[in-house]
């Protein structure tokens, strides 16, 4: 049983590593395209890259191209979606996506071949069933904690962000020139977001259209509301100083009132840590040695 364990544990780091180098070479590919393109690099420079970049990346992307054809009707444009609002958009696309998860599934399976002689008659099913979850699932996993992971990293950094935007604004600046100071002085998921939006509006994008495909990109709640009542702003003539200070107040409300909700929701988990794992210690250390007097005493009898 021990070396099963092993062998599961094994295959599965091996797997997870094989599309990771997939996916870091996908990326790298991804972001040196443009400079290369721009420098019109030699034959003899692209060469010096690495094999990741220059055989596998292209190839998991032709790959992708192919799966593309057996996917449902909108799954690109919800994976694309799902990736953006995680940060990995436009570096991994639906068809770099869809080829990483193709080499976990078939790497798991080619694996589980390999190591079928050592499984044990009874848990081959078992086995094949967790390989066949983790292909499936492992990649999807991943990228649903990274989305959840940079969602809940904005929330955090909204509110200092309309901070210093309120002073910005009360101090003079308008809005876009308060928003370039947040975007020097604040580093952050949420100020690179607001960088993006504003290179946007450089080239010739309204500000409400920018600010929406912001919206869609991180898709957090507090910041949607935010978008919409700058929009609204624009839209009404309302004064923007006057809006971005009630935004502040608002979303740290909203911050104290998440803060309250966990904090009255933890003694509701704790429960269950200590009826399962507190309360029987304690009971054995109090009850044991009463328990071995009676058991003493009713033997003497």
């Amino acid at each position: 049983m021990d070396s099963l364990l092993f062998a599961v544990a094994a295959v599965g780091v091996s797997v997870m590593a094989l599309a990771i180098y997939v996916g870091l070479g996908v990326v790298r590919s991804g972001e040196r395209s443009g400079s290369r393109l721009a420098s019109l690099q030699s034959r003899e420079e692209l060469l010096e890259t690495n094999f990741n970049e220059r055989a596998v990346a292209p190839l998991a992307s032709k790959v992708g191209n192919l799966l593309m054809r057996f996917t449902p009707m909108g799954w690109a444009q919800r994976a694309e979606k799902r990736l953006a609002i995680a940060g990995w958009y436009p570096r991994i696309d639906a068809n770099s996506w869809a080829a990483i998860r193709v080499v976990a599934v078939v790497g798991l399976m080619l694996l589980w071949i390999l190591i079928n002689p050592l499984i044990p008659e009874g848990q081959k099913v078992i086995v094949f069933l967790l390989f066949a979850a983790g292909g499936v699932l492992g990649p999807e996993s991943m990228l649903t904690r990274r989305l959840d992971e940079r969602k809940e990293v904005m929330a955090k950094e909204l509110p200092d962000v309309i901070d210093l935007l309120v002073i910005s604004v009360e101090a003079g600046l308008g809005f876009e020139a308060a928003l370039g100071r947040v975007v020097q002085n604040v580093p952050g998921e949420l100020s690179n977001e607001f960088s993006r939006m504003l290179q946007e509006t450089r080239v010739g994008v309204s500000r409400s259209e920018a600010m929406k495909a912001l919206a869609e990109r991180t898709d957090v709640d507090e910041l949607n509301s935010f978008i919409l009542s700058i929009n609204q702003a624009d839209q009404f003539g309302v004064s923007i100083s006057r809006m971005l200070r009630v935004q502040a107040d608002e979303i740290r409300v909203r911050r104290r009132q998440k803060i309250q909700e966990r904090a009255f929701a933890a003694p509701v988990k704790m429960v269950f840590p200590l009826v399962l794992c507190i309360f029987p210690g304690i009971f054995v250390v109090l009850l044991a040695p009463a328990a071995m007097q009676i058991v003493d005493s009713l033997s003497n009898l």
